[in-house]
């Protein structure tokens, strides 16, 4: 079955890339994971995974059981490089198993922060899609399991900050002019005022690579599911028509600057023999801005599913393609190899 992040998927305007909604829920008579044993980790799994293999639904042909003290650190990073897992459950000690669906979009981690954290994934700007597979999953676990629940709080969560709905959507977007003019800092103050956070490519704590951003709600409390969504969705459409008129004002007032670096851009990837990753990410960032701006014309008019080649190209992924271990100027050769076979062709080219 074909990945989620492998099939055709149109960005939203060039600009969001995927959206993702991730539910938290913990079950009663248990301790949040950061205070649980072993013992309880594992009655938690247990629970979790009888609750997935006895819905009225045939789940289990859908989803894969994952037991994450049976799989090595680079296939857990990979993981990670995918979005499939937070990287805090790569660091994950005591019993913890992931549930994932085969196309992978949606991914179930239990014993992350909290004891379940189902996950939904889906490309352009789809969070209404996103939240109600994720719903979906919720509701058929909530038959089966005893949430902890409150009827002034909410869903009870490891973090206050997840208390309420227990929900955090994300919007991955892709807002190179913005970065480049220095604009972006200016939106960054002011979402806060919001409700709203912008974090890097793997979330808190990790930095923007190839203008790469994730935008999120920071409130899950006094808000239904869809408010926050609403709120989200304007805010970031705001971001995109402002990331637009920037685009083209760029490309009208230094329209040979724009091509020159799109060029240079097309160049390196094509013909280079060694890359590292924070350069491919900026190189197809230019890219992926010149071809759905028309500077640069492609066979068949293909841009670049660039969620797919900036998880590829990244040094877990690249290992696991390569199926050997890879030293650091053998990931870089690696890369740049991947990036030649899976660019588009220019016409004429």
């Amino acid at each position: 079955m074909k990945k989620w992040y492998d099939l055709e998927s149109e960005t939203y305007h060039g600009v969001v890339i995927s959206s993702r909604v991730r539910l938290a829920r913990n079950l009663v008579d248990y301790t949040f994971p950061n205070r649980m044993d072993d013992e309880g980790a594992n009655h938690v799994i247990d629970k979790t995974r009888k609750a997935i293999e006895t819905t009225k639904e045939t789940l289990t042909s859908f989803f894969e059981y994952v037991a994450m003290n049976r799989i090595n650190q680079v296939d857990k990073i990979a993981m990670m490089e995918k979005h499939i897992i937070s990287p805090q459950f790569v660091k994950v000690k005591m019993p913890a198993s992931l549930i994932l669906s085969k196309d992978e979009a949606i991914s179930i981690m239990i014993n992350e922060e909290d004891h379940i954290r189902i996950q939904s994934m889906a490309g352009g700007m789809n969070l209404e899609k996103a939240l109600e597979e994720a719903n979906h999953i919720d509701d058929l676990f909530e038959e089966a399991l005893d949430y902890a629940f409150d009827d002034k709080l909410g869903y009870l969560t490891a973090c206050p900050t997840n208390l309420g709905t227990g929900l955090r959507a994300s919007y991955m977007i892709h807002v190179p002019a913005l970065e480049t003019t220095g604009q972006l800092q200016f939106i960054l103050e002011a979402i806060g005022k919001f409700g709203l956070t912008v974090r890097g490519i793997y979330g808190e704590g990790t930095e923007a690579q190839g203008s790469v951003f994730q935008i999120s709600n920071q409130v899950t409390l006094g808000q239904t599911e869809y408010e926050i969504i609403d709120n989200l969705t304007s805010v970031t459409k705001q971001i995109i028509e402002q990331e637009l008129i920037v685009r083209h004002k760029l490309l009208k007032d230094k329209r040979k600057f724009f091509e020159d670096a799109v060029y240079r851009s097309y160049g390196i990837l094509s013909h280079a023999r060694m890359i590292t990753s924070k350069e491919a990410m900026r190189l197809l960032s230019d890219l992926k801005v010149g071809i759905e701006l028309g500077v640069i014309e492609t066979v068949d008019n293909k841009s670049i599913n660039i969620y797919n080649l900036m998880a590829k190209i990244q040094p877990a992924n690249l290992q696991i393609i390569y199926n050997k271990d890879l030293d650091l100027n053998e990931r870089d050769s690696a890369r740049a190899d991947y990036i030649r076979d899976h660019l588009p062709r220019l016409i004429g080219g």
